[in-house]
């Protein structure tokens, strides 16, 4: 029988893990302040190939304002666009309590997400939770998303870590199945609960 690797760093996806988040706080306070409704704000956050533009870093955040702009007749400035637009986040406090746990027992932890400039310039200022990883892996900044490999290549040079070494948390499963094709070890997130009795079931956390 081979012997389980305990893993020495664990790796969380953002959205749906750490924060929950909803666009259409955005999309009605844009509409407030432009020439569309929410539905048909809606309807472009969710069809644009903008976004994933900005999330791979092939536009700017100004780049990013400017079309938004142009096609919702904003009336705000940018200072005020990025506040409607990456405001939308609520910690998941179970979540945020497992990675402080986990750090606590001596892993290292890094934020490993799809996500631009805006969102984590928010998250950064807002949540304390992410001033307390050791790394952050963030598409926009490497001009790739996941689930492409060269990401993960690059979580794994930051962390010093590769395949069973590593834990990771993604709710999406084509992340999870990237990951686990590298030798990592992946918890597909469904809840805090389901989470939580997997980091359980791996040793990682004090019973009781």
């Amino acid at each position: 029988m081979d012997d389980v690797i305990i893993p020495k760093a664990v790796v969380f996806d953002l959205g749906k893990v750490l924060v929950d988040f909803d666009y259409t706080i955005a999309a009605r306070r844009i509409a407030a302040r432009g020439k569309l409704t929410l539905l048909q704000i809606g309807a472009y956050i969710s069809r644009s190939p903008l976004f994933v533009e900005y999330e791979s870093g092939r536009v700017t955040t100004q780049q990013f304002y400017d079309e938004i702009r142009g096609v919702t007749g904003f009336r705000g400035e940018l200072p005020e666009f990025s506040n409607c637009f990456a405001d939308i986040f609520t910690a998941i406090e179970p979540m945020v309590q497992l990675q402080a746990e986990l750090q606590q027992r001596g892993m290292s932890a890094y934020a490993f997400s799809n996500t631009n400039e805006l969102a984590v310039d928010h998250i950064r200022r807002s949540f304390p939770f992410y001033s307390k990883f050791d790394g952050c892996i963030l598409s926009f900044e490497h001009g790739v998303m996941k689930p492409d490999a060269r990401l993960y290549e690059v979580v794994e040079g930051q962390s010093g870590r590769r395949e069973a070494e590593l834990l990771y948390l993604d709710d999406r499963p084509e992340n999870i199945a990237a990951g686990a094709a590298r030798g990592w070890q992946v918890i597909l997130h469904e809840s805090p609960e389901k989470s939580r009795a997997a980091v359980q079931k791996l040793g990682l956390l004090n019973h009781g």
